[in-house]
């Protein structure tokens, strides 16, 4: 047991939101009591102090959608790509990487992903994988890392048409057999759930093969509509629009993650809403790619349970709630937009969406909750209560104030200090890794 306090306490708990020093006790991996720090230290006199020294104290983060894999692409440039286009980005890079990646690339990948998460204060992370290289044990690599690094992960592998039949079945059957996998493993730190990439790599008789093998209620995370390419291959070939095409099949539902849906219309959003799927942004990400951008407040406004991730554009999830801020601003030419929508996908949303598949409680500082909790090191330069805090966290934080990072009540990072991890040993790695895979991929151009 120990004591978490000292510091400017933002539970996320609308019936204690805010507390100037607020405490924390956490026994196992459970929030156990909150509430003053001084009246807890005098109520638990041998728990272990761990002090936050004023600094914020928060919930952690969750990222929804991320793809842990292209973090061994940041600096590629592959020979006489210059794409126009999204479809072009995914031939040439993303599409060409993956037919690349080892399994030791796939387990470098994840140990700076998921080091960089606990730098960013992000404790639990949905990952779409892809590594056509060699798929078999390829999410066992991330799981392995995951779970040395002590993380929450649902994980899932990409299945596509792109490379035929024989490696579309291998990618579903390394689906299946993590499901299988995440499904008996106790500890509620990993889940699967089973990957498409988008209806336009999926023939019909692979989404039923699909639907046939995913075991009952592992659900989806699917990219649906990030792109023109998917809409137009869905209206061209089968007559319907991607989401009713994908519900035709059997995919939507309550434990399906739908990334992007830029190029949906209302008939798709009321699908959406009726099936109960979840709908998940990446701000940073479409604009990148040059796609679009989805009307998230239309979305939102339905009632769909819409969230935000990162897509591997970044681990920084504040870095990613400003973008998503500014861009539905510019998008609706409206500055007085998005203030209570985005930040509630990030904050309330994004746990939710993560509850369908974990059981123990995320996303709030209360009793029961899992001990996920950041310290940032933040002092405002006005005043900051809990009516604000969401303002003080857009223009006034980033990822790399986190100096602390716990989760499941585990301390991952401690004052910058990492408490697991050898991050030069696993940075000069990477480096190593990602030197190799650049040589591979730039010697068949």
């Amino acid at each position: 047991m120990y004591l978490i306090g000292n510091g400017k306490l933002f539970t996320r708990d609308a019936k204690n939101p805010y507390m100037e020093c607020g405490g924390i006790i956490v026994e196992n991996n459970l929030i156990k009591e909150v509430g003053n720090f001084t009246v807890l230290k005098n109520k638990y006199p041998n728990a272990e102090i761990i002090d936050a020294k004023n600094q914020i104290i928060m919930p952690a983060f969750i990222n929804v959608h991320n793809h842990i894999y292209s973090s061994l692409a940041r600096g590629l440039s592959i020979k006489n790509h210059n794409p126009k286009n999204f479809l072009e980005i995914l031939e040439g890079l993303w599409w060409n990487l993956d037919n690349h990646l080892t399994l030791e690339n796939d387990k470098v990948s994840a140990k700076v992903t998921y080091l960089n998460c606990i730098e960013n204060g992000v404790t639990t992370v949905f990952d779409h994988h892809a590594s056509y290289k060699k798929t078999e044990g390829s999410l066992m690599e991330l799981a392995e890392v995951a779970k040395e690094y002590k993380l929450r992960t649902c994980l899932c592998y990409e299945v596509s048409d792109r490379n035929g039949e024989e490696e579309m079945k291998k990618a579903v059957k390394e689906n299946v057999d993590f499901i299988n996998y995440a499904n008996n493993n106790t500890s509620d730190m990993i889940k699967g759930t089973m990957g498409l990439h988008a209806s336009f790599t999926l023939s019909d008789d692979t989404l039923r093969y699909v639907v046939e093998q995913n075991p009952e209620g592992a659900g989806y995370h699917v990219h649906i509509a990030e792109g023109m390419d998917d809409l137009e291959d869905s209206l061209s070939k089968y007559g319907v629009r991607t989401v009713e095409r994908l519900h035709s099949m059997g995919v939507l539902g309550p434990k399906t993650v739908a990334g992007h849906c830029i190029y949906i219309d209302d008939k798709e959003i009321d699908l959406l809403k009726s099936t109960d799927t979840m709908v998940v942004h990446n701000p940073e990400s479409n604009m990148g790619n040059a796609v679009g951008a989805p009307d998230v407040l239309k979305i939102f406004d339905k009632g769909i349970l819409i969230g935000l991730g990162t897509d591997g554009y970044t681990n920084d999830m504040i870095e990613s709630y400003k973008v998503a801020n500014i861009l539905q601003k510019h998008m609706h030419k409206d500055p007085n937009c998005a203030w209570g929508e985005i930040p509630t996908m990030l904050f309330e949303h994004n746990a939710q969406i993560a509850n369908r598949f974990f059981q123990t409680p995320l996303g709030k500082i209360e009793e029961g909750y899992a001990a996920d909790i950041i310290f940032v090191d933040y002092d405002p330069i006005t005043p900051m209560d809990e009516n604000n805090i969401n303002s003080h966290i857009l223009f006034g934080m980033n990822g790399m104030n986190v100096t602390t990072t716990i989760c499941n009540g585990e301390i991952l990072m401690r004052d910058r200090k990492l408490l697991h991890i050898n991050k030069e040993e696993v940075m000069e790695e990477s480096r190593r890794e990602a030197a190799d895979l650049w040589r591979r991929v730039n010697a068949n151009r």
